[in-house]
């Protein structure tokens, strides 16, 4: 298809509405074919739709939050309670341990050991 619309483009004039399109088209080629070489990326964006519908939803409760601040304590909470669903991991059971591990003194310069992506079968070692 890429070559038909370079042959395509070099007969029209760069005025023209549809030479127009295929230069756009091809220019941005890369982007919208990344996903036929490889196989976990997807044609479309359904599930990052899906992820966000929740916060769509309860847009309207987030207005009450008290402050700016409020408002961004919750959207990092928010974020990360995502992230661990995202990696497999139970959210409350997550946060839970990772509270309890805090409050058990775990080191700030090994914080990123407790993040969901890095978590994902040490929930029962979180706890201990």
């Amino acid at each position: 298809m890429r070559d038909w619309l370079t042959a395509q483009r070099r007969r029209l004039s760069s005025k023209n509405a549809l030479g127009k399109a295929i230069q756009y088209a091809l220019s941005r080629w890369e982007a919208p074919t990344r996903f036929a070489g490889d196989g976990r990326l997807a044609l479309d964006n359904n599930p990052a739709e899906r992820a966000l519908r929740c916060v769509a939803i309860t847009r309207k409760n987030f207005l009450f939050l008290g402050s700016n601040a409020g408002g961004e304590r919750a959207a990092i909470l928010y974020t990360v309670l995502e992230s661990a669903k995202l990696n497999g991991l139970d959210p409350q059971t997550w946060l839970s341990n990772v509270i309890d591990r805090l409050a058990k003194g775990h080191p700030i310069n090994r914080i990123g050991e407790l993040l969901p992506w890095n978590c994902n079968n040490q929930i029962a070692s979180l706890a201990a």
